[in-house]
């Protein structure tokens, strides 16, 4: 049993129409944790702002890693 032409496209379409429904959703929750991980890390960039850098240690100051 075949589909006449009009309802062959009819079918398409609801499958395209529910196809960009189902990336416009993926696309919106992407965009939503890309501006929560930017807000992350602009707070970590801002917290490492404010460290103050120290001078590079030698092998003799740094602590052996069993302490």
């Amino acid at each position: 049993m075949s589909l006449e032409p009009m309802e062959w496209v009819q079918s398409k379409i609801a499958y395209l129409e529910q196809a960009v429904a189902e990336i416009s959703d993926v696309v919106f929750r992407q965009h939503r944790e890309i501006q929560s991980l930017q807000a992350q890390l602009k707070a970590i960039r801002e917290r490492l702002a404010g460290v103050p850098s120290e001078e590079p240690r030698t092998s003799e100051q740094e602590r052996p890693p069993h302490y």
